[in-house]
């Protein structure tokens, strides 16, 4: 795991929590200056997605290594975590584990997909090897470089960091990310006292998400977005730029 502390420390402690098969530094590169103008930082790469030998255990394991870097370095409480796709397992996890504390959880319009073992394998059967499939063809790479620019606004130089994220990392630790994820459920209703949860909202995702953000939270703040999922981050600045606001005003929300 990787720990890396980064930006204003003097300012509120805001974790970063990467979405699946990506590194920190591709799923939030684009906004990590404007953030650490603001937060102290903390940005987090799983294990398997770190720079090391190591293979992505499971999410229950690695929110456990999460937890302990909060207690020992944090006293157990942290300003606010944003999870990105996956990243927001993650944020969920810490919320309604009650092993530390979060004032703001902000997730970041996660699909939030829950499934049985059987059907959580068969779809990491089918799904992890489209992820990567692109990696060992130029043509393919191209092909997929075009299809993401249509579909997010990337630009090339986005487009190639995000797809090398899938080439640079393994495919167990990106299959065991992928399937454990859909292993990890919420339940309904989750309220914790003195935590604000807060989801951007992509709109474009369609309405049966921002149901399930309804139905596994209590009372959440949802802030709507005319993007698809996770747009702000690889779109361009009119696209990160009211997100970014809308985060400011999440940490200032009171709890």
């Amino acid at each position: 795991m990787q720990f890396d502390e980064m930006g204003n420390r003097a300012g509120k402690t805001l974790m970063l929590l990467p979405g699946t098969a990506c590194d920190y530094q591709t799923n939030f590169g684009n906004v990590l200056e404007k953030l650490g103008e603001k937060y102290h930082l903390i940005c987090v790469n799983y294990d398997g997605f770190d720079g090391s030998d190591s293979i992505f255990p499971d999410m229950l394991t690695v929110t456990e290594k999460i937890e302990r870097y909060i207690r020992e370095r944090f006293d157990g409480r942290l300003d606010g975590a944003i999870g990105s796709s996956l990243g927001s397992t993650f944020v969920g996890q810490l919320i309604l584990r009650e092993n530390v504390h979060l004032d703001h959880g902000i997730f970041g319009s996660p699909d939030l997909d829950q499934s049985g073992r059987l059907s959580a394998w068969l779809q990491s059967k089918l799904v992890v090897p489209l992820l990567t499939s692109f990696t060992g063809s130029e043509k393919k790479r191209t092909k997929m470089r075009e299809k993401m620019k249509s579909a997010f606004a990337m630009d090339d130089e986005t487009a190639d960091r995000f797809m090398g994220c899938f080439s640079k990392f393994r495919m167990e630790s990106i299959k065991n990310e992928y399937y454990t994820d859909l292993l990890t459920h919420l339940p309904d209703d989750v309220y914790v006292e003195h935590t604000k949860v807060h989801f951007i909202y992509a709109k474009k995702m369609g309405e049966k998400y921002l149901n399930r953000y309804k139905k596994y939270f209590r009372d959440p703040e949802i802030r709507e977005f005319d993007m698809q999922h996770e747009q702000w981050l690889f779109g361009g600045p009119e696209y990160a730029a009211p997100v970014l606001k809308a985060i400011d005003e999440f940490m200032e929300t009171p709890v």
